[in-house]
């Protein structure tokens, strides 16, 4: 799916090589300042790299167009972000900046389900706390139904139980409908017992082969 040759970004990320496959779940293991949420960056190109190439199912992202590109390569940040207004109207607003089309309240509390946020679609969306603010954010990706999920950290506002759920909940999802996960996670407990793939980075933002 991604394929990266002698890919560098500044002094953070140095990957000779590295192929991130179709279909699964790649957890993105490594200490703070490895690169993890470089590389998830540069995936989607939100960054581009100062030295080689990035390649989506055979094309270079440079010459993709990159909003094309992000609507199907979607990436959750680690810092969630709400809209003003309702629930409902979070979701909204995020279908209509990607040009699709309103949805009906229960395809928006399904997604609401899938992310444990037990909140009526009519709450106040900057009333909520910060783990509820990352799981609305959560499910706002999911809804929007790209073909791969860059997820940086999704469940780091959660407690112990809410994230177990959560991930469960993301991976049933994932591999129900057939999507690519690439997601970064402190956890070696989570990437072992729901990535398929492990990927390690090192300080220097190289892979540990």
């Amino acid at each position: 799916m991604f394929k990266l040759d002698k890919v560098k970004y500044k002094n953070i990320l140095n990957i000779d090589n590295l192929h991130i496959k179709e279909g699964i779940i790649t957890c993105l293991l490594g200490e703070s300042g490895s690169g993890k949420t470089t590389l998830l960056r540069l995936l989607n190109d939100l960054i581009s790299p100062t030295e080689g190439s990035i390649l989506y199912k055979n094309k270079n992202i440079v010459d993709m167009n990159p909003v094309e590109l992000r609507r199907k390569v979607l990436m959750l940040g680690q810092t969630p972000i709400t809209f003003e207004g309702t629930i409902r109207e979070n979701f909204n607003m995020a279908l209509e900046f990607s040009e699709k089309e309103k949805a009906e309240d229960d395809i928006l509390q399904k997604y609401l389900d899938i992310s444990n946020l037990n909140k009526s679609l009519d709450h106040n969306a900057k009333e909520m706390s910060g783990g509820e603010r990352q799981r609305l954010a959560l499910a706002r990706v999911l809804l929007l139904d790209g073909e791969v999920l860059l997820l940086d950290e999704p469940s780091s506002a959660l407690d112990e139980d809410t994230e177990k759920f959560v991930i469960e909940s993301v991976v049933k999802y994932a591999k129900d409908n057939n999507k690519s996960v690439i997601m970064v996670t402190h956890s070696s407990l989570i990437a072992k017992e729901y990535g398929d793939e492990i990927i390690r980075m090192n300080k220097g933002g190289t892979i540990d082969e």
